[in-house]
C-alpha cells in the first residue's frame, strides 16, 4: 500500500508539473515542441539536480514510463487548451500540487539515502522548486522562487512538518504524506490571495538597476 501510494504521488506530481509547463509555455505562444520541452523540463528538472546531488542514476532515464507519461500529458493539454480561458489560474493550480507532490518525492529520497534531515528538507524544496526555476529561466521570466511570493518558503514548511510528524506523531505515513502535500498547497494559495512575504531587511533605490 505504501509503495503504491508513492507511486501515485510521483506520478500525480509529474502530471501536475507537465500540465503547469505547458500552460506556461503555451501562454508565451511556444511551438508543440517548444510546450513539450518546457513540459520535460518543468517535470524533471528537480529530480534531476536531486538525483545528482545524491549521485544516484538520475530517475527518467531509466523510466520510460516518466517520459510517457510527460508526453501524454502535454498533447492532452494542447489539445484540450481552448476548454481553458484562464491560464494565469490553471498554472497557479498545478504549480502548487506539483510543488507539495514532489517535495514529498524529495524528502523521501533523500531519507532512503540515510542523508541528515535538515538536507532532506533541503532536498524536498530543490525537487520541488528546480524544475520551475529552470522552466521559468527558459521562458525568460524572472522564477518564482526569487520574487516577493512565498514558494521556496512554503516547501520548507511542509517538509519540516513531514520529518515532525514522521518522528513524533502516531498519524500513519500515508495521513502525513496526504496532509503535507494539502499543507504546503495551502500555504502556496494563502501567501498569494493575502499577500503574504518574507520580510526584507535592506533598503533599495528604485531608480538603482535590477
Amino acid at each position: 500500500m505504501h509503495e503504491q501510494f508513492n507511486f501515485a504521488i510521483e506520478v500525480l506530481g509529474t502530471i501536475s508539473f507537465s500540465m503547469s509547463g505547458s500552460f506556461a509555455a503555451m501562454q508565451k505562444r511556444l511551438d508543440p515542441f517548444g510546450v513539450l520541452i518546457i513540459a520535460f523540463v518543468t517535470s524533471v528538472g528537480g529530480g534531476t539536480v536531486r538525483d545528482l546531488l545524491l549521485d544516484i542514476p538520475v530517475f527518467w532515464m531509466h523510466d520510460l514510463f516518466t517520459c510517457v507519461i510527460i508526453l501524454a500529458t502535454s498533447i492532452f493539454t494542447m489539445i484540450f487548451k481552448s476548454l481553458e480561458k484562464n491560464f494565469q489560474v490553471t498554472l497557479f493550480i498545478f504549480d502548487s500540487f506539483g510543488l507539495g507532490l514532489f517535495t514529498i518525492i524529495g524528502v523521501q529520497k533523500g531519507l532512503h539515502s540515510d542523508i541528515h534531515p535538515l538536507i532532506c528538507i533541503g532536498l524536498g524544496t530543490i525537487t520541488g522548486c528546480f524544475g520551475g526555476i529552470i522552466r521559468d529561466i527558459l521562458l525568460n521570466r524572472i522564477p518564482l522562487i526569487f520574487r516577493k511570493e512565498i514558494y521556496a518558503t512554503a516547501c520548507i514548511v511542509g517538509g519540516s512538518a513531514f520529518l515532525l510528524l514522521t518522528k513524533f506523531s502516531t498519524f500513519t505515513y500515508t495521513f502525513i504524506q496526504i496532509f503535507t502535500i494539502l499543507l504546503i498547497v495551502a500555504i502556496r494559495t494563502l501567501a498569494v490571495k493575502y499577500h503574504w512575504q518574507i520580510p526584507k531587511f535592506y533598503g533599495y533605490d528604485h531608480n538603482a538597476e535590477m
